[in-house]
């Protein structure tokens, strides 16, 4: 039964987080008369124990200290001792076998925990439904007309499903457990399969602290989720504690800003904003900054941490390489900076090393740059009465010829191939030009044309010029799609030594074609994110910079498919199409944020000789392995109790150690 005395009293102290200054009253007697009588407790108030050149965000300056949680002992405070930080004088327990689940007795936050949890987070805790619940009677909020707005938007409207606190995009590795009509028309019942248990709605560095120690002390899984766009769905777990950041949108703008040798323009943004918001920020300051072309990503959550290509990437480098400091709190609930010149070796593996992995950030500062024009091009070119397979797959040659130069001038493009309608499809959305006029363009590309020409292929190409980028990268890019279960992707980086050898280019050329030729989709990315001006050294995959081509290949398969059939298709893509892309482009690598599900070596795939570094500083950072996220830095220490479609590890199953024997169910 819950103390209903601690509990007021635990509101009292709730009350004082949010700045509350009432008269505390329980069984007669005044506990808190105001603030000031704990006033060193709650420190954390008004505290700043980051070295940040960047005033804090206001919710950033909310912090929980050693003092409170002594205060909170004073009091008697059921369960108080579960929200601790480290004693960094003890040793580190021995691991256990799994972390805990619910429904393992005494180990799982139960009704006084969790209640006592909430009250101290001043009401932020959030126990989970699934976004498409509404549609089933499972959680009783069934609802006709909920569901058939969730049902109508489900593929085609990102916005709804990032700003909901479990939705993710990877939904076949959750386990499709509860999914509209639209996904699975058989479906009849609901469950929470892989979306976390409990989620905290953060707004304050304090919340973070608190849910990061409860997880540590409890060995709970502990996931991190801010949009949920990753295609690893690093964001969810079975039996998890979330913390989602969406909510952190404070933007704060700099028009000179100091950070180590770099002197100009900046911007401070809270972990949660938006790709979108981010470049209309930067629009009403007449600047420009780098992030990625998807509208609803978050550009200082996963994005930047795993490095992020950009449409400015051939001009400016990643998105990770303008960060100038970060806020982060760590494994052992501290709240720090990490610069060049404050943590940075944190700083280094943070710019890179991947999302949900070494703490959670909460703001960044990052570089902003002056106002550019932009050129785009935009073409379909497709099979059937007037070209030919071979007309086809020559002009696509001939584009694919000079890569090396279209980076050089700073250019980025965007296209997909496929015949998953029996034709051949190419589709150019878009060929971007950045500081280039119409004319400049039509020069660096005049030798494609002149091969159109003798192919024989109109491609009736549409130009358009902006004035700034802000108007080009919202009329170019579509919405993300979202949440289907009928397909999973792999990528590789081709580098560019394969486009300074013709028989390299050849080799490349032809594995790129078998995947579509083999019933694959295929994006690719005509990027170069290997600035003239340098990049700083970090934690991004060094194949990054030597790539001139970032390719993503998907197989698909259909509903109504045996699960025997799914798994053979599945397998097509680990062992058939990516040995055939890493054959051709030996000691490259993969982009993280969108590769493989279960990519072979991903240590080496996503940081090449960059690893073994990471992972010590991970074990340093993180000897409790508090954070962990699949194809993380050190998640092979891990792996999930079951799998899906034979191979692919369920995030709906119990996360345990990895090690000889049976896995605990």
């Amino acid at each position: 039964m819950v103390s209903w005395t601690l509990v007021r009293i635990s509101l009292g102290l709730a009350l004082l987080a949010k700045g509350w200054t009432q008269t505390i009253v329980v069984n007669n007697q005044v506990i808190l008369a105001d603030a000031s009588s704990v006033a060193p407790a709650f420190a954390f108030f008004n505290a700043s124990s980051s070295n940040a050149t960047a005033d804090l965000f206001p919710g950033e300056t909310k912090q929980l200290t050693h003092d409170v949680l002594a205060n909170l002992t004073k009091l008697s405070l059921t369960n108080s001792v579960l929200f601790r930080f480290p004693d960094p004088k003890a040793p580190i327990r021995t691991p256990e076998d799994c972390k805990n689940f619910p429904g393992d007795s005494a180990m799982f936050p139960g009704t006084v925990t969790t209640t006592v949890f909430n009250l101290l987070l001043g009401g932020s805790l959030i126990h989970t439904r699934p976004f498409a619940s509404p549609c089933f009677p499972d959680f009783q909020n069934q609802n006709s007309t909920t569901c058939a707005e969730i049902t109508s938007n489900w593929f085609n409207n990102s916005y709804i499903h990032t700003d909901d606190p479990t939705s993710i995009n990877a939904i076949l590795f959750q386990g499709t457990t509860c999914v509209p009509s639209v996904v699975n028309p058989w479906a009849t019942h609901c469950s929470l399969g892989s979306y976390p248990t409990l989620s905290v709605n953060v707004s304050t560095v304090a919340q973070v602290q608190l849910a990061i120690n409860l997880a540590r002390n409890l060995n709970i899984r502990l996931v991190i989720k801010n949009t949920g766009h990753d295609f690893s769905a690093k964001s969810t777990g079975a039996g998890s504690l979330s913390l989602w950041t969406h909510n952190l949108k404070d933007i704060r703008f700099y028009d000179s800003y100091q950070e180590g040798s770099y002197k100009g323009p900046a911007f401070k943004m809270g972990s949660g904003v938006q790709v979108f918001e981010a470049y209309r920020a930067a629009r009403e300051k007449n600047v420009t900054i780098v992030g990625g072309e998807g509208r609803t990503v978050g550009i200082t959550g996963g994005y930047i941490l795993g490095g992020g290509h950009s449409p400015l990437s051939s001009i400016y480098g990643m998105g990770s390489d303008q960060v100038l400091s970060m806020e982060v709190v760590t494994a052992d609930g501290q709240f720090l900076t990490a610069s060049e010149t404050s943590n940075p070796e944190l700083f280094w593996a943070l710019r890179g090393g991947g999302g949900s992995t070494f703490g959670v950030v909460t703001s960044m500062v990052i570089k902003a740059f002056p106002k550019i024009p932009v050129t785009t091009l935009t073409f379909v070119l497709s099979t059937g009465t007037d070209v030919l397979v071979d007309q086809f797959w020559q002009t696509l040659r001939a584009y694919f010829q000079d890569f090396i130069k279209y980076t050089d001038a700073g250019m980025y493009s965007y296209f997909s191939l496929n015949a998953l309608s029996g034709n051949y499809v190419w589709t150019m959305q878009p060929w971007f030009g950045p500081n280039l006029t119409k004319t400049q363009f039509e020069e660096i590309t005049a030798p494609f044309w002149n091969a159109t020409r003798i192919i024989g292929v109109d491609l009736k190409p549409v130009y358009k010029e902006y004035d700034d980028f802000y108007e080009a990268w919202d009329e170019s890019f579509p919405l993300e799609s979202w949440g289907t279960n009928l397909q999973r992707p792999g990528s590789r980086l081709f580098p560019r030594e394969n486009w300074e050898n013709q028989t390299k280019l050849s080799e490349t050329f032809e594995a790129i074609r078998y995947v579509v030729d083999s019933g694959g989709y295929v994006l690719g990315f005509n990027v170069a994110p290997n600035p003239k001006g340098g990049y700083p050294d970090s934690a991004v995959n060094p194949a990054w910079r030597k790539a001139v081509l970032h390719a993503v290949d998907a197989v698909t398969w259909t509903q109504d498919m045996y699960p025997e059939q799914i798994q053979f298709w599945s397998s097509i893509l680990t062992y058939d199409w990516s040995p055939l892309w890493r054959y051709v482009s030996p000691g490259s690598g993969a982009y993280l944020s969108e590769s493989d599900y279960i990519e072979p070596d991903f240590q080496h795939s996503f940081w090449g000789d960059k690893y073994e570094r990471l992972y010590q500083l991970k074990k340093k950072l993180d000897p409790w392995d508090v954070f962990y996220a699949q194809n993380a830095v050190g998640s092979e220490d891990f792996q999930m109790s079951e799998n899906v479609f034979g191979i692919l590890p369920s995030q709906n199953s119990r996360l345990c150690r990895r090690k000889p024997g049976p896995v605990k169910q």
